[in-house]
Protein backbone atom coordinates (compact mmCIF):
# COMPACT_ATOMS: atom_id res chain seq x y z
CA UNK A 1 0.00 0.00 0.00
CA UNK A 2 1.32 3.43 -0.71
CA UNK A 3 2.43 5.39 1.97
CA UNK A 4 0.68 9.04 1.39
CA UNK A 5 3.21 11.94 2.63
CA UNK A 6 1.68 15.39 3.35
CA UNK A 7 3.49 18.82 4.66
CA UNK A 8 1.44 21.55 6.86
CA UNK A 9 0.97 24.51 5.13
CA UNK A 10 1.78 26.27 8.44
CA UNK A 11 0.99 26.38 12.31
CA UNK A 12 -1.38 27.88 13.76
CA UNK A 13 -1.50 29.21 17.14
CA UNK A 14 -3.56 27.02 19.36
CA UNK A 15 -2.40 27.86 23.25
CA UNK A 16 -5.91 28.99 23.76
CA UNK A 17 -7.50 25.20 23.19
CA UNK A 18 -5.52 23.94 26.36
CA UNK A 19 -7.72 22.08 29.02
CA UNK A 20 -10.60 22.01 26.38
CA UNK A 21 -11.92 19.62 23.79
CA UNK A 22 -11.77 19.78 20.16
CA UNK A 23 -13.98 18.53 17.68
CA UNK A 24 -14.71 18.12 14.06
CA UNK A 25 -14.69 22.11 13.86
CA UNK A 26 -10.67 21.75 14.67
CA UNK A 27 -9.55 20.19 12.11
CA UNK A 28 -9.64 20.14 7.56
CA UNK A 29 -8.37 16.88 6.98
CA UNK A 30 -8.93 13.50 8.73
CA UNK A 31 -6.27 10.36 8.21
CA UNK A 32 -7.59 7.16 7.91
CA UNK A 33 -4.66 5.40 5.63
CA UNK A 34 -0.70 4.63 6.02
CA UNK A 35 0.46 8.61 6.59
CA UNK A 36 3.63 10.53 7.22
CA UNK A 37 2.76 13.93 8.36
CA UNK A 38 5.65 16.70 8.52
CA UNK A 39 5.71 20.25 10.08
CA UNK A 40 7.11 22.92 8.05
CA UNK A 41 10.52 23.04 7.79
CA UNK A 42 13.27 25.86 7.12
CA UNK A 43 14.79 24.40 4.67
CA UNK A 44 11.61 22.93 2.95
CA UNK A 45 13.18 19.47 3.47
CA UNK A 46 11.34 16.73 5.49
CA UNK A 47 13.33 14.52 7.75
CA UNK A 48 13.02 13.01 11.41
CA UNK A 49 13.67 16.46 12.77
CA UNK A 50 10.52 18.22 11.67
CA UNK A 51 8.22 14.50 11.21
CA UNK A 52 4.88 15.33 13.30
CA UNK A 53 3.45 11.67 13.24
CA UNK A 54 4.01 8.40 11.04
CA UNK A 55 0.76 6.37 11.03
CA UNK A 56 0.28 2.85 9.33
CA UNK A 57 -3.15 0.62 9.54
CA UNK A 58 -3.60 -2.62 10.80
CA UNK A 59 0.24 -3.20 11.99
CA UNK A 60 -0.32 -5.52 15.25
CA UNK A 61 -2.06 -8.85 15.11
CA UNK A 62 -5.10 -10.04 16.39
CA UNK A 63 -3.41 -12.18 18.97
CA UNK A 64 -0.99 -9.43 20.13
CA UNK A 65 -3.82 -7.13 20.59
CA UNK A 66 -5.81 -9.61 22.45
CA UNK A 67 -3.40 -10.52 24.88
CA UNK A 68 -2.60 -6.49 25.65
CA UNK A 69 -5.99 -6.02 26.42
CA UNK A 70 -6.62 -8.79 28.82
CA UNK A 71 -3.38 -8.25 30.60
CA UNK A 72 -2.89 -4.03 30.10
CA UNK A 73 -6.32 -3.02 30.62
CA UNK A 74 -6.32 -3.79 34.43
CA UNK A 75 -3.54 -0.72 35.13
CA UNK A 76 -6.63 1.77 33.55
CA UNK A 77 -9.46 0.38 36.09
CA UNK A 78 -8.76 2.79 39.07
CA UNK A 79 -10.42 6.66 38.63
CA UNK A 80 -7.86 9.00 39.03
CA UNK A 81 -7.52 12.84 38.97
CA UNK A 82 -3.92 13.27 38.20
CA UNK A 83 -4.20 14.28 34.85
CA UNK A 84 -4.20 17.64 34.75
CA UNK A 85 -5.54 19.23 31.65
CA UNK A 86 -5.72 15.99 29.19
CA UNK A 87 -8.85 15.40 31.89
CA UNK A 88 -10.32 18.64 29.84
CA UNK A 89 -12.56 21.15 31.88
CA UNK A 90 -12.73 21.21 35.39
CA UNK A 91 -15.95 22.02 37.16
CA UNK A 92 -16.63 24.16 39.73
CA UNK A 93 -16.61 21.25 42.64
CA UNK A 94 -14.60 18.07 42.83
CA UNK A 95 -16.62 15.82 45.64
CA UNK A 96 -16.15 18.03 48.76
CA UNK A 97 -13.67 20.06 46.93
CA UNK A 98 -14.01 23.75 45.35
CA UNK A 99 -12.08 25.08 42.43
CA UNK A 100 -9.93 27.65 42.32
CA UNK A 101 -11.44 29.36 39.32
CA UNK A 102 -9.92 31.26 36.39
CA UNK A 103 -11.73 34.29 38.12
CA UNK A 104 -10.27 33.68 41.58
CA UNK A 105 -6.42 32.97 39.73
CA UNK A 106 -6.67 36.56 37.99
CA UNK A 107 -7.65 38.32 40.89
CA UNK A 108 -4.82 37.23 43.23
CA UNK A 109 -2.64 37.11 40.53
CA UNK A 110 -3.61 41.13 39.77
CA UNK A 111 -3.46 41.57 43.49
CA UNK A 112 0.30 40.05 44.32
CA UNK A 113 1.79 41.64 41.38
CA UNK A 114 0.37 45.14 42.75
CA UNK A 115 0.92 46.07 39.46
CA UNK A 116 -0.74 49.67 37.66
CA UNK A 117 -1.92 49.64 34.07
CA UNK A 118 0.00 52.81 31.94
CA UNK A 119 -2.82 55.02 32.42
CA UNK A 120 -2.38 54.71 36.22
CA UNK A 121 -5.56 52.34 36.91
CA UNK A 122 -5.86 49.51 39.24
CA UNK A 123 -5.25 46.03 37.30
CA UNK A 124 -7.52 44.38 39.69
CA UNK A 125 -10.18 46.79 39.05
CA UNK A 126 -9.69 45.97 35.19
CA UNK A 127 -9.94 42.11 35.83
CA UNK A 128 -12.98 43.00 38.05
CA UNK A 129 -14.35 44.58 35.16
CA UNK A 130 -13.43 41.95 32.70
CA UNK A 131 -15.36 39.61 34.32
CA UNK A 132 -18.38 41.13 35.32
CA UNK A 133 -20.47 39.97 32.33
CA UNK A 134 -18.86 36.48 32.15
CA UNK A 135 -19.18 32.97 33.65
CA UNK A 136 -17.05 33.36 36.75
CA UNK A 137 -17.40 29.38 37.35
CA UNK A 138 -14.27 28.68 34.65
CA UNK A 139 -11.88 26.38 35.87
CA UNK A 140 -8.58 28.28 36.27
CA UNK A 141 -5.23 26.94 34.80
CA UNK A 142 -3.39 26.09 37.99
CA UNK A 143 -6.23 23.23 38.74
CA UNK A 144 -5.70 23.97 42.62
CA UNK A 145 -8.83 23.65 45.16
CA UNK A 146 -9.74 25.56 48.12
CA UNK A 147 -8.96 23.54 51.33
CA UNK A 148 -12.34 23.77 52.56
CA UNK A 149 -11.36 23.20 56.29
CA UNK A 150 -9.12 26.02 56.09
CA UNK A 151 -11.86 28.14 54.51
CA UNK A 152 -14.55 27.16 57.13
CA UNK A 153 -12.44 27.39 60.43
CA UNK A 154 -11.65 31.07 58.99
CA UNK A 155 -15.08 31.78 57.58
CA UNK A 156 -13.55 32.81 54.49
CA UNK A 157 -16.34 34.02 51.78
CA UNK A 158 -14.80 35.51 48.59
CA UNK A 159 -16.89 38.21 47.95
CA UNK A 160 -16.76 39.44 51.50
CA UNK A 161 -13.11 39.25 51.34
CA UNK A 162 -12.41 40.59 48.08
CA UNK A 163 -15.15 43.95 49.30
CA UNK A 164 -12.86 44.23 52.48
CA UNK A 165 -9.52 44.07 50.53
CA UNK A 166 -10.31 46.32 47.69
CA UNK A 167 -10.16 49.11 50.71
CA UNK A 168 -6.60 48.02 51.94
CA UNK A 169 -3.25 49.92 50.77
CA UNK A 170 -2.26 48.39 47.89
CA UNK A 171 0.85 46.61 49.28
CA UNK A 172 -0.80 45.57 52.19
CA UNK A 173 -3.61 44.16 49.96
CA UNK A 174 -0.87 42.23 48.20
CA UNK A 175 0.21 40.37 50.94
CA UNK A 176 -2.79 39.30 51.91
CA UNK A 177 -3.43 37.87 48.60
CA UNK A 178 -0.57 36.02 48.53
CA UNK A 179 -1.60 34.45 52.12
CA UNK A 180 -5.05 33.17 50.56
CA UNK A 181 -3.29 31.78 48.12
CA UNK A 182 -0.69 29.83 50.16
CA UNK A 183 -2.70 29.15 53.01
CA UNK A 184 -6.04 28.15 51.55
CA UNK A 185 -5.72 26.74 48.38
CA UNK A 186 -3.95 23.28 48.04
CA UNK A 187 -0.17 23.11 45.92
CA UNK A 188 -2.14 19.52 44.73
CA UNK A 189 -3.43 20.08 41.50
CA UNK A 190 -6.48 18.04 40.74
CA UNK A 191 -8.66 17.15 37.38
CA UNK A 192 -11.46 15.57 36.25
CA UNK A 193 -11.66 12.09 37.30
CA UNK A 194 -11.14 9.66 34.55
CA UNK A 195 -9.44 6.13 34.26
CA UNK A 196 -5.81 6.00 33.44
CA UNK A 197 -3.06 4.23 34.62
CA UNK A 198 0.54 3.26 34.49
CA UNK A 199 2.39 0.83 33.74
CA UNK A 200 6.18 -0.66 33.46
CA UNK A 201 8.62 1.96 35.09
CA UNK A 202 8.33 5.23 36.48
CA UNK A 203 11.16 7.85 38.12
CA UNK A 204 11.40 9.54 41.37
CA UNK A 205 9.19 11.59 42.91
CA UNK A 206 9.49 14.10 46.02
CA UNK A 207 7.51 11.83 47.81
CA UNK A 208 8.16 8.35 46.25
CA UNK A 209 12.33 9.65 45.89
CA UNK A 210 13.42 6.63 44.09
CA UNK A 211 12.88 4.99 41.20
CA UNK A 212 10.32 1.67 40.95
CA UNK A 213 7.95 -0.40 38.89
CA UNK A 214 4.90 1.06 39.40
CA UNK A 215 1.96 -0.80 41.77
CA UNK A 216 0.07 -2.54 38.50
CA UNK A 217 3.90 -3.71 37.29
CA UNK A 218 4.56 -5.11 40.96
CA UNK A 219 0.98 -6.54 41.85
CA UNK A 220 0.42 -7.84 38.56
CA UNK A 221 3.25 -9.17 36.67
CA UNK A 222 1.83 -11.93 34.15
CA UNK A 223 -0.75 -9.34 33.33
CA UNK A 224 2.32 -6.76 32.67
CA UNK A 225 3.77 -9.85 30.37
CA UNK A 226 1.06 -10.39 28.47
CA UNK A 227 1.79 -7.07 26.54
CA UNK A 228 5.55 -7.91 26.08
CA UNK A 229 4.65 -8.88 22.48
CA UNK A 230 2.25 -6.19 21.16
CA UNK A 231 4.80 -3.66 22.74
CA UNK A 232 7.68 -5.57 21.44
CA UNK A 233 5.87 -5.25 17.61
CA UNK A 234 5.75 -1.37 18.57
CA UNK A 235 9.09 -0.81 19.34
CA UNK A 236 10.24 -2.85 16.12
CA UNK A 237 7.68 -0.57 14.32
CA UNK A 238 9.17 2.42 15.55
CA UNK A 239 13.06 1.10 14.48
CA UNK A 240 11.55 0.53 11.07
CA UNK A 241 9.80 3.60 10.53
CA UNK A 242 11.95 6.68 12.01
CA UNK A 243 15.44 4.74 12.60
CA UNK A 244 17.01 7.97 14.12
CA UNK A 245 14.89 8.77 16.99
CA UNK A 246 14.72 5.17 17.69
CA UNK A 247 18.67 4.62 17.90
CA UNK A 248 18.39 7.97 20.04
CA UNK A 249 16.10 6.61 22.56
CA UNK A 250 17.86 2.93 22.29
CA UNK A 251 20.98 4.77 23.31
CA UNK A 252 18.90 6.33 26.16
CA UNK A 253 17.70 2.69 27.16
CA UNK A 254 21.29 1.58 27.10
CA UNK A 255 22.33 3.45 29.74
CA UNK A 256 19.95 2.32 32.31
CA UNK A 257 19.81 -0.66 34.55
CA UNK A 258 17.53 -3.05 31.95
CA UNK A 259 15.60 -3.60 34.78
CA UNK A 260 13.65 -0.53 34.38
CA UNK A 261 12.72 -0.61 30.52
CA UNK A 262 9.86 -3.08 29.21
CA UNK A 263 11.93 -6.17 28.16
CA UNK A 264 12.32 -6.16 24.52
CA UNK A 265 11.45 -2.54 24.11
CA UNK A 266 13.14 0.88 24.18
CA UNK A 267 10.02 2.00 26.56
CA UNK A 268 10.40 2.51 30.38
CA UNK A 269 6.77 3.21 30.73
CA UNK A 270 3.52 2.98 29.29
CA UNK A 271 -0.15 5.26 30.20
CA UNK A 272 -3.16 3.19 29.71
CA UNK A 273 -6.42 5.06 29.11
CA UNK A 274 -9.81 3.35 29.33
CA UNK A 275 -12.41 4.96 27.22
CA UNK A 276 -11.30 8.39 27.81
CA UNK A 277 -11.38 11.16 25.71
CA UNK A 278 -8.33 13.86 26.19
CA UNK A 279 -8.96 17.40 26.03
CA UNK A 280 -6.01 19.50 24.49
CA UNK A 281 -2.86 19.08 26.07
CA UNK A 282 1.16 18.61 25.20
CA UNK A 283 2.59 15.46 26.85
CA UNK A 284 5.60 16.15 28.99
CA UNK A 285 8.58 13.65 30.46
CA UNK A 286 9.17 12.13 27.78
CA UNK A 287 12.60 12.20 26.27
CA UNK A 288 12.83 14.73 23.61
CA UNK A 289 15.21 12.93 21.23
CA UNK A 290 12.76 9.97 21.02
CA UNK A 291 9.07 9.72 19.93
CA UNK A 292 6.20 8.81 21.61
CA UNK A 293 3.42 5.73 20.56
CA UNK A 294 0.33 5.99 20.41
CA UNK A 295 -2.16 2.51 20.00
CA UNK A 296 -5.46 1.11 20.64
CA UNK A 297 -7.02 -2.32 21.37
CA UNK A 298 -10.44 -3.05 21.93
CA UNK A 299 -12.67 -6.18 23.15
CA UNK A 300 -15.02 -5.55 20.48
CA UNK A 301 -14.41 -2.06 18.32
CA UNK A 302 -17.90 -1.01 18.95
CA UNK A 303 -17.32 3.03 18.99
CA UNK A 304 -17.01 5.65 16.92
CA UNK A 305 -14.70 9.00 17.37
CA UNK A 306 -12.43 9.25 19.16
CA UNK A 307 -10.06 10.91 16.65
CA UNK A 308 -6.95 12.78 17.31
CA UNK A 309 -6.69 15.99 16.30
CA UNK A 310 -3.70 18.15 16.20
CA UNK A 311 -5.35 21.63 15.40
CA UNK A 312 -2.26 23.46 15.17
CA UNK A 313 -1.92 21.49 11.90
CA UNK A 314 -5.57 21.58 11.35
CA UNK A 315 -5.78 17.42 10.79
CA UNK A 316 -6.78 13.96 12.48
CA UNK A 317 -6.25 10.82 12.46
CA UNK A 318 -9.01 8.06 12.62
CA UNK A 319 -6.58 5.36 14.73
CA UNK A 320 -8.42 2.36 15.40
CA UNK A 321 -7.71 -1.14 17.15
CA UNK A 322 -4.56 -2.25 15.56
CA UNK A 323 -3.50 0.71 13.96
CA UNK A 324 0.42 1.78 14.35
CA UNK A 325 0.76 5.84 15.57
CA UNK A 326 4.31 7.52 15.85
CA UNK A 327 3.58 10.33 17.46
CA UNK A 328 5.11 13.62 18.48
CA UNK A 329 3.26 14.54 21.18
CA UNK A 330 5.29 16.38 23.83
CA UNK A 331 5.43 19.45 21.23
CA UNK A 332 2.44 19.27 19.61
CA UNK A 333 -1.29 19.92 21.17
CA UNK A 334 -3.84 17.28 20.45
CA UNK A 335 -6.57 16.15 22.21
CA UNK A 336 -9.72 13.62 21.19
CA UNK A 337 -13.19 14.00 19.46
CA UNK A 338 -15.82 12.73 21.08
CA UNK A 339 -15.80 8.91 21.37
CA UNK A 340 -19.51 7.57 20.79
CA UNK A 341 -19.91 3.92 22.54
CA UNK A 342 -22.33 1.80 20.08
CA UNK A 343 -22.51 -1.40 22.59
CA UNK A 344 -22.47 -0.29 26.40
CA UNK A 345 -19.62 -3.31 27.31
CA UNK A 346 -17.50 -1.76 24.30
CA UNK A 347 -13.64 -0.40 25.82
CA UNK A 348 -11.27 1.38 24.22
CA UNK A 349 -7.69 0.64 25.44
CA UNK A 350 -5.61 3.27 24.44
CA UNK A 351 -1.67 2.75 25.30
CA UNK A 352 1.37 5.89 25.00
CA UNK A 353 4.35 4.16 25.12
CA UNK A 354 7.51 6.26 25.73
CA UNK A 355 10.63 6.76 27.81
CA UNK A 356 10.81 8.96 30.89
CA UNK A 357 13.59 11.37 30.56
CA UNK A 358 14.32 11.41 34.42
CA UNK A 359 14.93 7.76 34.15
CA UNK A 360 18.15 8.97 33.32
CA UNK A 361 19.23 9.82 36.79
CA UNK A 362 18.56 6.39 38.41
CA UNK A 363 21.02 4.75 39.88
CA UNK A 364 20.92 0.50 39.64
CA UNK A 365 18.15 -1.81 40.74
CA UNK A 366 19.86 -2.44 43.75
CA UNK A 367 20.91 1.14 44.61
CA UNK A 368 17.11 1.95 44.06
CA UNK A 369 15.79 -0.74 45.99
CA UNK A 370 18.12 0.84 48.66
CA UNK A 371 16.54 4.28 48.42
CA UNK A 372 12.71 2.89 48.93
CA UNK A 373 14.06 -0.14 51.90
CA UNK A 374 15.83 3.58 53.70
CA UNK A 375 12.55 5.06 53.31
CA UNK A 376 10.81 2.90 54.93
CA UNK A 377 12.88 1.78 57.30
CA UNK A 378 12.99 4.88 58.63
CA UNK A 379 9.15 5.31 58.32
CA UNK A 380 8.59 2.79 60.35
CA UNK A 381 11.60 3.35 62.89
CA UNK A 382 9.54 5.07 65.74
CA UNK A 383 12.84 5.93 67.72
CA UNK A 384 14.31 7.50 65.06
CA UNK A 385 14.37 11.70 65.90
CA UNK A 386 12.13 12.48 63.64
CA UNK A 387 9.35 10.48 63.74
CA UNK A 388 6.34 12.08 64.53
CA UNK A 389 2.18 10.94 63.60
CA UNK A 390 1.97 10.14 59.93
CA UNK A 391 5.79 10.55 58.69
CA UNK A 392 6.74 9.30 55.22
CA UNK A 393 10.20 8.66 55.94
CA UNK A 394 11.66 11.56 54.00
CA UNK A 395 12.77 14.64 55.37
CA UNK A 396 15.17 17.76 53.62
CA UNK A 397 18.49 16.69 52.39
CA UNK A 398 18.21 12.96 53.69
CA UNK A 399 20.56 11.79 50.73
CA UNK A 400 23.10 13.65 51.51
CA UNK A 401 24.03 13.12 55.17
CA UNK A 402 25.87 10.57 57.28
CA UNK A 403 22.75 8.29 58.42
CA UNK A 404 21.86 7.44 54.69
CA UNK A 405 25.32 6.77 54.01
CA UNK A 406 25.98 4.69 56.54
CA UNK A 407 22.94 2.84 55.73
CA UNK A 408 23.94 2.60 52.02
CA UNK A 409 27.61 1.33 53.31
CA UNK A 410 25.88 -1.50 54.88
CA UNK A 411 23.49 -2.68 52.40
CA UNK A 412 25.92 -1.78 49.24
CA UNK A 413 29.50 -1.68 50.42
CA UNK A 414 31.64 0.54 50.43
CA UNK A 415 32.44 0.94 46.81
CA UNK A 416 28.78 1.47 45.56
CA UNK A 417 28.62 4.40 47.87
CA UNK A 418 31.22 6.28 46.40
CA UNK A 419 30.19 5.26 43.36
CA UNK A 420 26.73 7.44 43.64
CA UNK A 421 27.86 9.22 46.38
CA UNK A 422 31.42 10.51 45.88
CA UNK A 423 31.05 13.23 48.15
CA UNK A 424 30.95 10.74 51.15
CA UNK A 425 34.87 9.85 50.20
CA UNK A 426 35.76 13.67 50.69
CA UNK A 427 33.54 13.91 54.08
CA UNK A 428 34.85 10.49 55.38
CA UNK A 429 38.47 11.78 54.50
CA UNK A 430 37.69 15.51 56.34
CA UNK A 431 36.63 13.49 59.41
CA UNK A 432 39.90 11.51 59.77
CA UNK A 433 41.88 14.59 59.63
Amino acid sequence: MTTKVITAANKIDCEHLLATFVDHSHYDTLVEYDCDFYAPSIDGINSEKNILFKFRKNWFTKEQQDLAYAGLRLAALTPTQNRGVAAGPRLQTLNSRDWVTKYHDEILDALIKNERTIDGSSQVQNVINKWKDKDKSEGGSRATVWIRSKVDDEGFVWDEWLSDILLMPSDKASIEAKRVREKLTSLTTYAATVFSGIAGFFDRYPRIPYGRATSFTSNKPDKFAMGFPFLQNLSKGFEELLPVRFAKQKEACNKLDQRFVIPGTVFTTLTVNKTFRTAAHRDAGDLKEGFSNLTVVSNNGKYKGGYLVLPEYRVAVNIRPGDLLLINNHEGIHGNTEMIIEDPEAERISFVSYFREKMLELGSWEYESTRKNYVEDRRKNKDHPLQRELWNGISEKMWQETEWYDYLESKLGKDQLYKYHPEASKSSLENFF
